[in-house]
């Protein structure tokens, strides 16, 4: 059984794996270079580690899981959160958010849900007529833009919806998504 400290964000929920003692450490490739006197630590996802602090204001809770990704899709990406910004919309009008560099891993973890054979995540959720919202801020701009796209070119009436609800319906990409599309609704 593994353990995992899970954190917050604004988005949802992540965990990395934690060892707190060295048999836990085994595996992980810091054999030998991690000692009993700096347990605690954490995995990141980047391939290194640190000291584990409790008092971290993310921290949530350490979990055992066997399993190779311990949290559910709901839980590491808010599930039609009402404080939506970035992330993906299905066609269906369910969202599912996340930050503006982590539209890659929310469409790993949607496919590991709903299309657990399909092998390219970004490429099945916009076959499947998936949109996304994504920002546009080019390093230039003062302020952050949102950006909606379709790489089908075409959206639902539940989609169009739903942005009418985030106030993207007057973005000039989502009345052109509409012009095109609204008359197969």
């Amino acid at each position: 059984m593994n353990k995992y400290a899970v954190y917050k964000n604004a988005y949802g929920m992540y965990c990395y794996k934690y060892a707190d003692s060295l048999e836990q450490v085994e595996g992980t490739g810091f054999e030998g270079l991690i000692r009993e006197e700096q347990l605690p630590v954490v995995f990141d996802d980047k391939g290194g580690y640190y000291k584990f602090d409790p008092k971290d204001h993310h921290f949530v809770e350490i979990i055992e899981s066997d399993n190779k990704y311990p949290l559910p899709l709901e839980k590491m990406f808010r599930h039609n959160d009402p404080a939506f910004k970035l992330g993906w919309i299905s066609p269906d009008g369910d969202t599912y958010s996340c930050e503006y560099h982590s539209h890659n891993k929310c469409a790993e973890s949607i496919v590991r849900t709903f299309y657990p054979k399909s092998k390219f995540p970004e490429l099945t959720l916009h076959r499947k007529g998936w949109i996304e919202v994504i920002d546009s801020w080019d390093g230039k701009e003062k302020t952050h833009n949102r950006y909606v796209h379709s790489e089908l070119g075409a959206i639902t009436q539940k989609q169009a919806d739903k942005l009418f609800d985030l106030g993207l319906y007057e973005r000039p990409e989502v009345q052109a998504l509409i012009s095109s599309c609204e008359g197969n609704w």
